[in-house]
């Protein structure tokens, strides 16, 4: 079975994209849902959160002390990159055990904002970048989640540059209202089906 990562930067219309392959049939994997899942679900990770950023870092009834833990990584790239080193490897398992109980699809898709960034693009075999230029994402977001453009600019920060990624993409749909997306995924789905098939 083909696994196809799919990315692309804040507002570029990633989820959009993985909706349409849905409507195909394609199931997706959420990777950022499954990453706030495994961190109150996967035992090992939940040890090791404690154990880097303080027992507080849990509610009792077991719930993410979400504010604690933004207040430790929000600002502080080392903390955020510690956290992040801990939560991947999470969702890289559950990404795999999710596979194994798929059956019958040509090709999965895996979403994730950070596809490139934690690595595990080198987990699938074709990864696909949703593009759209900046100042179209900046508005998308701002009208989506009512956050100011320096909110906006301060996440697009924390992502490789879309320049970098589209070195690093096999293959790009491109989100700029001016060209149609449809049409740009059904030929991706009709090419990864023959390469599935291969």
């Amino acid at each position: 079975m083909l696994k196809i990562g799919l990315t692309g930067n804040i507002g570029s219309g990633k989820t959009t994209v993985a909706q349409i392959f849905e409507l195909l049939g394609i199931p997706v994997f959420y990777a950022d849902d499954e990453a706030k899942r495994v961190m109150v679900t996967d035992e090992v990770l939940i040890d090791s959160i404690k154990r880097t950023f303080g027992a507080q870092s849990y509610f009792n009834d077991g719930t993410l002390n979400r504010k604690h833990i933004a207040g430790i990584v929000f600002n502080n790239e080392v903390d955020l990159q510690k956290l992040n080193s801990l939560v991947h490897p999470a969702v890289f398992r559950a990404f795999d055990n999710w596979v194994q109980n798929i059956k019958d699809v040509p090709y999965v898709i895996k979403e994730a904002a950070l596809l490139f960034e934690s690595s595990s693009y080198k987990l699938c075999d074709r990864s696909l970048l949703v593009c759209a230029p900046l100042e179209n994402r900046i508005a998308r977001v701002m009208q989506r989640d009512s956050v100011s453009r320096a909110e906006v600019e301060n996440r697009e920060a924390r992502q490789f540059s879309e320049d970098r990624k589209k070195q690093m993409a096999d293959d790009i749909i491109v989100n700029d209202d001016r060209q149609l997306v449809i049409p740009q995924v059904l030929a991706l789905h009709q090419q990864y089906l023959s390469l599935a098939k291969n």
